[in-house]
C-alpha cells in the first residue's frame, strides 16, 4: 500500500452534487458503490506541500468518466488509470497558499463532485519549522553543483548515473544506455535487471538532497519503473551542531546493500545532525526530500529509516514526533534525542577538569566509576569530541568564516555556534544573554553517588567531588557554580517532545536497534555506549506499557558482522513493514505493529557473523549475550537518576546524611550543605517542568508565505 496515512488528519476529502463536466478521463472498473474521493499522495497532510506541484489520486465510483480540475483548470490530462480502478496524476504550477484540487464524475447514476484544499509552501522552505538560520552558507560546490548564494542556496537540479561493475565498485557512467562489459546486475523480484543507478541531485529546504535508485529509463510518477521495489531508504547522517551552513556531506545514498534489491535511497545535507542539530527541521526535511522523490519516481509502500549515532536520533525523534515521515526504524549505535545526551557530555568536561585539579589523586578505577562507562576513556571521548557543542564558538564548522563568529567584544551579534542555537523557534532566546534558552542543569546532581554506595569512593572524596564540580555559564565556560536550565526551556521541550517521550508515534513504530558494541576493548573511549538502548526502551515501556514494539539486537564492531546485521534487519524490518501494510483487520495501528512483528525477529546478538542468538536483552544484561555484550551506565545513572534519564532538571529534597551508608566528618557535612544549598536531587518524582507531549505534527510556522500558522505561540 502506499505510505500510511498520518495519524491526526484526514487527507481524503468527499463531497457529492451534481456538477457540470469539464473534460473527462476514463477509469478501469472499480468495486461497485465506492464513493468518489480525491486525495494527496507525495505528501499525505495536504497543508504541508511544497515545490509547487502534488501527486494526486482519485478514486471514483465504478465504471465512469473522471474530470480533475486545479483551481479552476482543468488538468484531467495528467492522470493515469491505475491497475487498481485509481487514476493518479502529477498536478503541477501550484501557487504559493491555498489551492483547490477538484473531482468530477458522469455517467452510471448521480453525478459527483469531490475537492480538496491544498497548501502549497516554496520549495526553499520553511513549511513547519519556523523562522530559518541566517547568515546561511552554502556548499553546494561540494556536490558538484553551481555555486549559490544565500539565504536560501538554490542550484539547479542535477541526474548523473553510476554502475555497479563486475568487480564490485561503483563507477560513473555517461550513457545509462550504455551496457558495459564489466556491467553487473542487480536482482528485483526474484528478475535480474542491468546494475545501473540514476543519481539526482539538487536543493531542497535550503539543503542539498540526494536520491539514488536503479534506472532502466526515465522516473514516472505514475508509471513506476519495474527495477524499483517501490520501496525508499531514507539515511541519516551523525553528529550534533548548530548549523549556520549547508553541510557537504547527506547520509549517503550509493548503497549497495539497497540498490541491489530494488530499494530506492533518498537523504539530505539537513538529515545530517552534524550539519543541523535539529529533528525538526531534519523531519521537515525529509518530508520535502521525501515528497519531492514520490512526484517523481510514484507511491511508496513504505520508508524505512537507516542510519547512527546522530542518524538515530533523527529517526527516533522524528518517528516520535512526525509520524508517517518513516514507517519503520533501524537506527544504529543510537541515542534518544540531543537533550538527553547533553546532561552526560557536559559532565565529562566538568569532571575532566576537576580530574585533572583538586580530583588528581582520584584512581583509574575511581574516575571510571564515578562516570558509569565502561572505561574513563569514554568521559575523555565526550570532552574532546562534543563538550564543544555547548561553548559559543568552539565548534563552529569551517563554512562559518572567522569573522562572522561571535565575539562578546567585537561581534556580540555574530554566528553563536552552540548546538542549542537550532532549537530557538522551540525555546526562545535569553533576552539577557542572547544565546538560546538551555536545558542543561547540574544543581542537586550528586556526582558519583552510587560509586560512593559501592565503597568505590570514600566519604572525603564524594564531598570533593560535589564541592568543586561546578558547572558551564550560558558560553559554555566552567564556572564554580552549579548549571540551572531556564525554566521557559524546560516547559517548551517537554510540551514539544524534544526530550523524547516515546508517548506518541514511536509506540506505532516498528524499531530494530541496531546496536554495534563499542563498549569492548579496544573500543573503550568510544562514546556510543550501549546503555542509550535501553534508555529508550524504558521510555516506551513507562509511556505505552510495552516495549515490544523495539528489538535490539547487538553485534560486534567487526565489518563482517555488522554487514550480517545490517542484512537481517533490512531484510526483517521490510518483512515486518510488508505483513502490517497487508493487515486489513480493524486494529489499531499500534495493535497491527505489536502483531506482525515476524516470528524470528527478537532480541539477541551476533556470536559472530554466521551465528545469531535470539534471547530477551535486559538492563542489567544477563544471559549469553549480557555476559557477551555487557551494559555499563553513564555519569547521571550513577548520580541517582532512572534508566529512562528524562530528567532535565530534578526536583530537590533536604541533605540528610542519614540517607547515606558512609560517616561524613563535620567539616565535610557542612561543604556538602554549601554545595547543594536548596538540597539534592529526589529522582522519585518528575523533573521541573516536566509533562505529557501536547502533539504530533507540531508548526512553528511559515515565515516566507504565513502559510503554515504556529501551532502555539512563541
Amino acid at each position: 500500500m502506499a505510505d500510511r496515512p498520518l495519524r491526526s488528519a484526514l487527507v481524503v476529502a468527499v463531497l457529492t452534487a451534481p456538477v457540470l463536466l469539464l473534460g473527462t478521463a476514463t477509469a478501469v472498473a472499480a468495486p461497485p458503490g465506492r464513493q468518489l474521493t480525491i486525495e494527496t499522495v507525495s505528501n499525505p497532510r495536504p497543508a504541508l506541500v511544497s515545490g509547487g506541484q502534488v501527486l494526486v489520486k482519485v478514486v471514483p465510483p465504478e465504471r465512469t468518466r473522471v474530470s480533475v480540475s486545479d483551481n479552476g483548470h482543468d488538468v484531467t490530462s495528467s492522470f493515469r488509470a491505475q491497475p487498481d480502478g485509481s487514476l493518479l496524476g502529477l498536478v503541477t504550477g501550484l501557487r504559493d497558499g491555498a489551492n483547490e484540487l477538484s473531482a468530477r464524475t458522469s455517467g452510471h447514476g448521480r453525478d459527483q463532485r469531490a475537492s480538496l484544499r491544498v497548501t502549497n509552501h516554496p520549495i526553499t522552505g520553511p513549511v513547519f519549522s519556523g523562522a530559518q538560520q541566517r547568515p546561511f552558507y552554502c556548499e553546494t560546490q561540494a556536490f558538484g553543483l553551481p555555486a549559490a548564494s544565500q539565504p536560501l542556496c538554490s542550484a539547479p537540479t542535477q541526474v548523473s548515473y553510476q554502475y555497479k561493475t563486475t568487480a564490485g565498485a561503483f563507477a560513473p557512467l555517461a550513457d545509462p544506455a550504455a551496457r558495459p562489459a564489466d556491467l553487473a546486475t542487480a536482482t528485483v523480484g526474484g528478475r535480474a535487471v542491468p546494475y545501473v543507478v540514476r543519481v539526482e541531485r539538487g536543493t531542497i529546504d535550503r539543503a542539498v538532497y540526494e536520491i539514488a535508485a536503479l534506472y532502466d529509463g526515465a522516473p514516472s510518477p505514475v508509471a513506476p519503473e519495474a527495477s524499483w521495489n517501490g520501496k525508499l531508504v531514507y539515511t541519516f547522517g551523525g553528529g550534533c551542531n548548530a548549523g549556520y551552513h549547508q553541510g557537504n556531506a547527506t547520509g549517503g545514498v550509493v548503497n549497495d546493500l539497497f540498490l541491489a534489491q530494488g530499494y530506492a535511497v533518498a537523504s539530505s545535507t539537513l538529515n545530517v545532525l552534524d550539519n543541523n542539530c535539529s529533528p525538526i527541521i531534519s523531519a521537515e526535511a525529509a518530508m520535502m526530500v521525501k515528497e519531492h522523490f514520490i512526484e517523481t519516481y510514484g507511491p511508496v509502500a513504505h520508508t524505512i529509516g537507516w542510519g547512527g549515532s546522530g542518524g538515530a536520533i533523527q529517526q527516533y525523534d522524528i518517528a516520535e514526533n512526525y509520524p508517517g515521515v518513516v514507517d519503520g526504524i533501524i537506527p544504529g549505535v543510537s541515542f534518544p534525542d540531543p537533550l538527553s545526551v547533553g546532561g552526560p557530555v557536559s559532565d565529562c568536561r566538568l569532571l575532566n577538569l576537576f580530574f585533572a585539579g583538586p580530583g588528581a589523586s582520584f584512581t583509574a578505577a575511581q574516575k571510571q566509576a564515578v562516570a558509569g562507562f565502561p572505561t574513563y576513556d569514554t568521559c575523555v571521548s565526550w570532552d574532546q569530541t562534543f563538550a564543544s557543542r555547548a561553548t559559543a564558538t568552539g565548534s563552529c564548522n569551517a563554512a562559518i568564516p572567522v569573522a562572522a563568529r561571535w565575539d562578546p567584544v567585537t561581534n556580540p551579534r555574530g554566528v553563536k555556534c552552540n548546538s542549542n542555537e537550532q532549537l530557538v523557534n522551540q525555546v526562545g532566546r535569553d533576552p539577557r544573554t542572547g544565546f538560546v534558552r538551555s536545558t542543561l542543569d547540574t544543581t542537586g546532581v550528586q556526582y558519583g553517588l552510587a560509586a560512593l554506595k559501592a565503597g568505590t569512593i570514600t566519604a572525603a572524596q564524594f564531598t570533593d567531588l560535589n564541592a568543586a564540580i561546578g558547572g558551564l555559564d550560558y558560553t559554555g565556560k566552567p564556572v564554580a557554580q552549579r548549571t540551572a536550565a531556564d525554566p521557559k526551556a524546560l516547559d517548551a521541550v517537554y510540551a514539544d517532545d524534544v526530550l523524547n517521550s516515546a508517548s506518541q508515534g514511536l509506540r506505532e513504530t516498528p524499531i530494530i536497534d541496531q546496536r554495534t558494541d563499542l563498549d569492548l576493548a579496544g573500543f573503550g573511549n568510544d562514546i556510543h555506549t550501549t546503555e542509550w538502548s535501553y534508555v529508550m526502551r524504558q521510555r516506551l515501556l513507562r509511556a505505552n506499557g510495552t516495549a515490544a514494539n523495539q528489538v535490539i539486537i547487538e553485534n560486534h564492531a567487526t565489518g563482517a558482522e555488522a554487514a550480517a546485521a545490517s542484512v537481517y534487519e533490512l531484510d526483517a524490518m521490510d518483512r515486518w513493514l510488508t505483513a502490517i501494510d497487508a493487515d486489513g483487520s480493524h486494529r489499531s495501528l499500534q495493535q497491527k505493529v505489536l502483531a506482525n512483528r515476524p516470528r524470528d525477529l527478537g532480541d539477541g546478538c551476533y556470536l559472530s557473523a554466521a551465528s545469531r542468538v535470539t534471547e530477551k536483552l535486559t538492563y542489567p544484561a544477563s544471559g549469553q549475550c549480557g555476559a557477551l555484550y555487557p551494559v555499563a551506565a553513564n555519569t547521571r545513572l550513577v548520580a541517582g537518576e532512572g534508566l529512562a534519564l528524562d530528567v532535565l532538571k530534578c526536583r530537590l529534597q533536604p541533605l540528610n546524611f542519614r540517607d547515606y551508608p558512609v560517616a561524613f566528618t563535620t567539616a565535610d557535612q557542612k561543604r556538602l550543605r554549601a554545595a547543594f544549598p536548596g538540597g539534592v536531587c529526589d529522582y522519585n518524582r518528575p523533573g521541573v517542568g516536566q509533562h505529557a507531549p501536547i502533539g504530533t505534527w507540531l508548526s512553528y510556522g511559515d515565515e516566507r508565505t504565513g502559510t503554515t500558522p504556529p501551532t502555539k505561540p512563541r
